[in-house]
């Protein structure tokens, strides 16, 4: 289970050590979509590293890939690139965006072919990132 960690007498943070600490841990209402968003980006990356990163799940392959979490009223799929949403817009005309998170109500359908296009398209990127780092190493 997460173990407490007191910042001040009025803050208290759960510490997660795992991505199962960290769904078993929210309200029961958002598990289930906490689980489904984690059960759709393993079925596109089911090689990629599962972290906690800035107290939320994280997952990583050629460097931060996506992450997921709760808000006040649902769940968030974080892209890790706020560029990203911009050629996603008309799929996202139903959905609260910010920044490179989309907020999901928990009592509406989950967009999973979506999230799945966002999760190849970061793959994407990343790889690119990666062979370009790797071809600048092998120039020096």
């Amino acid at each position: 289970m997460p173990q407490p960690v007191f910042l001040s007498a009025e803050i208290l943070i759960m510490k997660n050590k795992s991505i199962d600490d960290y769904i078993a841990g929210k309200l029961p209402e958002l598990q289930s979509m906490l689980k489904q968003i984690r059960s759709t980006i393993q079925s596109v990356v089911p090689g990629a590293e599962e972290v906690i990163s800035y107290m939320i799940p994280c997952y990583k392959q050629d460097g931060m890939l996506v992450g997921f979490g709760v808000h006040k009223k649902g769940c968030s799929f974080y892209t890790m690139n706020p560029a990203i949403l911009s050629s996603f817009s008309e799929e996202l005309t139903n959905f609260k965006y910010t920044g490179s998170t989309i907020h999901f109500d928990p009592k509406k359908t989950l967009p999973v072919a979506l999230i799945k296009k966002i999760i190849k398209l970061r793959v994407k990127e990343n790889e690119e990132r990666s062979d370009f780092k790797k071809m600048l190493k092998s120039k020096k």
